[in-house]
């Protein structure tokens, strides 16, 4: 019961900072976002984001991807994040667990998961979740946050999946490590 609890906290902080989080985090997501588009091309796939906030990354994509489909744990992040999905006809919003995802295997081309798994109690198991709704030829993008991760640490969790890390961008300017892996 203790990943629950975990959950539980991550979701309530999030349910309380919702207000300022993009105040707050705007710039430093948008380095993430531009940095993992520089290895991920979108053009017509179904993009999947996984601990979505509120929104700042559909428009980085709604206007390439065929769909996107936001998710995240926290309902206020999520009545935030219905602006910005309002604005594209092709963004909708769910309200799910990273681990359980409501989907059937293989439904996208492109999974990211932003600043998430520092959150999960088991981000080896989210980290398997993920791949199991990414299509066998997708793209699965996380990030690990330096001050949640050693980068030693961060492979360890990256290795310790059936994912292969295509690229990992460990850049000065940025306040985490980026990995494209591939489900094959």
């Amino acid at each position: 019961m203790a990943g629950w609890k975990d959950k539980r906290r991550a979701m309530q902080r999030y349910d309380l900072t919702a207000d300022m989080y993009e105040e707050r985090y705007r710039e430093e997501q948008g380095a993430k976002y531009a940095t993992a588009l520089e290895t991920v091309k979108l053009a017509g796939k179904s993009v999947l984001d996984v601990g979505c906030g509120t929104g700042l990354f559909f428009s980085q994509v709604a206007s390439c991807a065929s769909i996107v489909v936001g998710i995240d744990i926290s309902r206020k992040l999520l009545l935030k994040a219905n602006s910005a999905a309002k604005r594209a006809s092709n963004v909708y919003l769910l309200q799910a667990d990273a681990d359980y995802l409501p989907f059937n295997a293989g439904s996208f081309e492109a999974v990211f998961a932003f600043t998430l798994l520092q959150n999960m109690p088991k981000p080896k198991e989210t980290l398997e979740e993920l791949k199991r709704v990414t299509k066998p030829d997708g793209k699965v993008v996380v990030t690990g946050l330096k001050k949640a991760f050693a980068l030693n640490a961060f492979l360890d969790v990256l290795n310790g999946t059936s994912l292969h890390i295509s690229s990992l961008m460990d850049r000065d300017d940025l306040k985490c490590y980026v990995a494209v892996m591939s489900s094959q």
